[in-house]
């Protein structure tokens, strides 16, 4: 039998510091899951509010919509793995915080919105930096689009198992020990970060300023045409299309009738479409056809929030969850996998902080748009919006698909001209 490594949906990990990173960060996902789920819960449990759902959200990932760019500069500048090794430790001190607190019994609502807000300022620098470290622990570019897939593997999986367990110890015990665990996850990775043993690059000291380097990347991203289409269309879909997690306690509680576990039932669900979609992605040996899967992922996303906005049954709403949870990690492994590939080496850091405010800068400002429509129209209009938005933007995309395609086809000839040559040496 083949082992994992040498089977092509598994083939990064042949990169022995990529199977030593994914493992303990995978274990930690699992933990965020629980935690996120937690808090949904939570919050709407102190508040019965969709708004200050949305609140939350919003504040915890405006942060990064701010500061997801100097992030980037960051990325293109320092050591990736010291930077890593402190965003996770500072996460760590977030969950303990919470669990403590929430523990204690004298959590407040003011209590969530100070530590959301603090950990959306430690990703604002993390996620960028951890998207372009991928690159750093595979070191082969052939297969970074392989490993870019099986990172939204680990993540959807751990999205699916974490708010399943979180919603059967909700129910049992609480929402204090989901952060808690979530806290003593974080030992995993930062254990995994201490023995990777990584080539040392030729350090980059800067010559410029941090607003000239910022205002390089900004010009190299928007002047691409490839690039900046990705970009705008997966803003729109991070706007009115993802943050319908935010949600997911209303669906629940007023379209299913249900409590924690209905919670966790359909957040797992969402997070098994992902993972389905993200081991699909695995299995793809090239960029050919990511273009035409991210015009496709988007309108399924559509589809799937107007299906599950308009279900009160439960086995329908989880089908539509699971089509919202492929589709999304679809279009966000497709955009991620084309951007990193497309961008030069030295500009990679500043485009990912560019693909990371496309998300999570902007996921902040729909939850609160989301949040306040689901007050004063409805949870059911709110998603059917949302929807048929991502259906139209993923239309006009379609545009800019002619473009695209040719910069992967000159991507993949060079692929090809770069095999030829080391097979040339190998032979001599």
């Amino acid at each position: 039998m083949r082992s994992l490594k040498n089977i092509t949906h598994f083939r990064a990990f042949h990169h022995k510091n990529y199977r030593i990173y994914m493992t303990g960060h995978g274990i930690s996902l699992v933990g965020t899951w629980m935690q996120s789920a937690a808090m949904s819960w939570l919050v709407y449990r102190l508040t019965q509010s969709s708004f200050m759902l949305g609140l939350v959200g919003f504040v915890g990932n405006i942060s990064t919509f701010l500061l997801a760019s100097f992030a980037g500069v960051i990325a293109d500048r320092y050591d990736r793995k010291r930077t890593i090794i402190i965003t996770q430790s500072l996460a760590l001190l977030q969950a303990l915080l919470l669990s403590f607190l929430v523990l204690k019994g004298t959590i407040e609502i003011w209590h969530i919105l100070l530590l959301s807000s603090f950990l959306g300022f430690i990703y604002s620098f993390d996620i960028p930096v951890r998207q372009t470290f991928t690159a750093d622990l595979i070191g082969r570019r052939e297969d970074l689009s392989n490993a870019i897939a099986l990172n939204s593997s680990i993540v959807n999986l751990a999205r699916f198992a974490g708010p399943s367990l979180a919603g059967i110890i909700i129910a049992a015990f609480g929402e204090g020990p989901c952060f808690l665990i979530n806290a003593i996850s974080f030992i995993f990775p930062l254990t995994s970060l201490k023995v990777l043993q990584l080539t040392q690059k030729k350090s980059h000291i800067p010559t410029n300023n941090v607003l000239y380097d910022l205002k390089k990347g900004f010009h190299y991203t928007f002047s691409h045409i490839s690039i900046r289409s990705i970009l705008l269309l997966f803003s729109l879909l991070g706007l009115v299309g993802m943050p319908y997690q935010v949600l997911m306690p209303v669906i629940a509680r007023e379209l299913m009738h249900g409590g924690p576990k209905t919670l966790g039932f359909l957040m797992a669900m969402s997070g098994l479409g992902a993972f389905i979609g993200a081991l699909y992605l695995a299995g793809k040996v090239s960029l050919k056809g990511l273009d035409n899967l991210v015009l496709i992922s988007g309108i399924l996303l559509g589809i799937g929030l107007i299906s599950l906005g308009h279900s009160s049954i439960l086995i329908f709403s989880l089908l539509s969850c699971t089509l919202t949870g492929f589709s999304m990690v679809v279009h966000m492994a497709s955009c991620n996998t084309l951007l990193q590939t497309i961008s030069d080496e030295p500009m990679r850091g500043r485009v990912m902080s560019f693909f990371t405010m496309a998300f999570m800068g902007t996921m902040p400002i729909g939850s609160l748009i989301a949040g306040t429509l689901a007050k004063h129209m409805g949870v059911t209009t709110t998603l059917t919006i949302g929807g048929i938005l991502c259906i139209l933007g993923s239309l006009i995309f379609s545009r800019s698909l002619p473009h695209l395609k040719s910069k992967i086809q000159i991507i993949l000839a060079q692929n090809i001209e770069t095999m030829t040559e080391m097979r040339v040496e190998i032979k001599h």
